[in-house]
């Protein structure tokens, strides 16, 4: 018995240690939200990509090396006034298109994306962010 106890604390120091891992690497930035109609897209033309999809700005988009890349997006505040926006949860955006320089955001998620992490009301955000 006294060894079972040893094994699942050491699981859970491990599992704390991995999670503790990830949000350290995770990096921080801003997110915007674009409406549908969602193609074409400058990864994959007229392809349907569904709804949990983002448009990567200059700093992830790397000539395109962004297309197809998964990211967890997490909302941790307000960039603005109100309200605060978050909702306390994380979603998986797979990169489909370009946010050109006028990007207001480092990721610009579909709308469906925003409304899972946050208020769309918010319009930006602010965001961890992290390929997985």
């Amino acid at each position: 018995m006294g060894m079972v106890n040893n094994i699942g604390g050491l699981m859970m120091v491990v599992s704390m240690a991995v999670c503790l891992t990830s949000v350290a690497n995770a990096a921080q930035g801003t997110a915007t939200f674009y409406t549908p109609p969602y193609v074409p897209s400058s990864c994959y033309g007229y392809q349907n990509n569904g709804v949990m999809i983002a448009a990567a700005s200059d700093a992830i988009w790397g000539h395109r090396a962004a297309c197809g890349r998964r990211y967890s997006v997490r909302c941790i505040g307000a960039t603005n006034k109100g309200p605060p926006p978050c909702h306390g949860t994380s979603v998986v955006v797979k990169i489909v298109d370009y946010c050109p320089t006028r990007c207001h955001g480092t990721i610009d998620l579909s709308q469906a994306a925003f409304s899972a992490i946050a208020n769309t009301d918010a319009g930006k955000i602010k965001i961890e962010y992290i390929q997985v």
